[in-house]
């Protein structure tokens, strides 16, 4: 789709010249006389860009320009003058202006100027959809206490530069936190840097977190730019810190105490600027106390501690956990949503995740990718999820009746999927007659898709 172009001047012959012009170029152009004008044309349209006079009758550019700036979508806004001088030109960019060109107009320059503008928009338009899809993505989900909890203590302490350690077990979500944590920072437009200190040799840790000159050990065939430099100004996130060798933590200290480092083979030191975000999923105090993990690291790294609760430990999230990631992963296959039965969801919200959040959001995905039926039912679970769909001992049975009842719910469902959810081999198989077993099944809760599974 073409460009929508503004003109604004009080000269009709720059108005047609430039209008004609523009066409020519393929852009869809509208063409007023003065800034009074201009803001009514720009309630009724959304110009991409608008091409203002400085001199007009009545309310002159700069008033019509900082008008245009005051609204939620300010435009793409280049200002021209026949009478344009310095003082003016700054003070067009200061309240918002891409370019300023003067009068009398240079054809070429003038439609260069418009692409220059357009593309600015475009870069502009795109870093605002990356910027959403990456809050989308990394959105923190969920009401539970400890979540809501979480999210506050994420906003008092993103604005600051306080090292933050997040302590959680694996698939808790603790990236998620440390990337709230920058992209609410004054440093969000800057880089963020994530080193997996469990997922890199000992050998290459030093040089991936500092960087290497060629040549100064076997394989550096080329200089090499580390992490931490790498997120200058911005965030640098060490996640599993715990892993981190005691040569590469003194290391770390020093970046730490003194915001420098001398690259792997080089001797001039580098300083930088950098936020430290850690995370780990071991009790760092037993390492020290192992010998393995230095008592002043720690100390420097956890300046604010966060906790990121496991799922068994806010299973009312569970069901907004696991519509979300429906949405998600329906969009990005193309999928219409699916809706999770109340006997899928009751495996759910009893199953114990010891993968936390990743293992639900794996089996959404699958599920969303797999099931070809509209509900989510419990067949189209795995196995395991029943195995593990014992209630914890902090939600104990209040009655014999309801203890009875979940065990035999349980052995039903267990029995259902070791025979594909064929009624007929089931009933057979717990010595029940078939319509006495749909009458348990519908007693329990176990909603089970007859069809095609006789």
């Amino acid at each position: 789709m073409s460009h929508s172009i503004l003109i604004v001047d009080d000269e009709s012959g720059i108005r047609q010249s430039l209008a004609s012009i523009l066409r020519d170029e393929g852009y869809r152009v509208d063409a007023v006389a003065t800034g009074e004008e201009c803001l009514a044309a720009t309630q009724k349209t959304a110009f991409d860009l608008i091409l203002l006079d400085v001199w007009l009758p009545g309310m002159d550019g700069i008033e019509a320009l900082r008008q245009l700036h005051e609204r939620d979508i300010a435009p793409m806004v280049v200002m021209i003058s026949g009478h344009g001088n310095i003082e003016t030109a700054v003070r067009a960019t200061k309240l918002g202006a891409f370019d300023f060109v003067e009068k009398p107009l240079s054809l070429e320059k003038t439609i260069l100027v418009v692409k220059n503008a357009l593309e600015h928009l475009r870069l502009e338009e795109e870093n605002r959809r990356l910027r959403a899809e990456l809050e989308h993505r990394y959105r923190i989900v969920g009401e539970s206490v400890p979540m809501k909890a979480l999210r506050q203590q994420i906003a008092l302490t993103a604005p600051t530069n306080g090292r933050v350690l997040i302590y959680g077990e694996s698939g808790t979500g603790k990236e998620l936190v440390a990337r709230a944590l920058h992209a609410h920072s004054a440093r969000a437009g800057m880089p963020f840097v994530e080193v997996n200190c469990a997922a890199i040799p000992e050998e290459l840790i030093e040089s991936e977190l500092f960087g290497h000159l060629k040549g100064s050990f076997t394989g550096a065939s080329e200089d090499k730019t580390g992490k931490f430099q790498q997120a200058d100004d911005g965030t640098i996130f060490l996640d599993e810190v715990g892993d981190m060798s005691l040569k590469t933590q003194s290391k770390v200290l020093r970046v730490l105490e003194e915001q420098r480092f001398e690259p792997v083979g080089s001797n001039k030191a580098v300083t930088v600027d950098v936020r430290v975000l850690a995370a780990t999923n071991q009790v760092l105090e037993d390492l020290i106390a192992k010998g393995t993990f230095r008592e002043d690291l720690f100390y420097r790294l956890n300046v604010i501690p966060f906790y990121v609760p496991a799922l068994r430990e806010r299973t009312e999230d569970i069901p907004i956990l696991a519509r979300h990631f429906i949405a998600e992963f329906s969009e990005a296959y193309g999928r219409r949503p699916k809706e999770i039965g109340e006997a899928a969801m009751d495996v759910l919200l009893h199953f114990s995740w010891p993968g936390n959040v990743r293992e639900l959001k794996n089996l959404i995905e699958r599920l969303v990718i797999m099931v070809p039926d509209a509900r989510i039912e419990p067949h189209h679970l795995p196995p395991e999820l029943f195995r593990g769909a014992a209630r914890s001992p902090q939600q104990p049975y209040a009655t014999l009746h309801e203890a009875r009842e979940a065990y035999e719910r349980e052995f039903i469902l267990r029995k259902l999927e070791e025979n594909q959810w064929n009624m007929t081999r089931t009933a057979a198989a717990i010595g029940l007659e078939r319509s006495h077993l749909y009458r348990k099944m519908k007693t329990l809760g176990i909603s089970g898709d007859e069809q095609g599974h006789e």
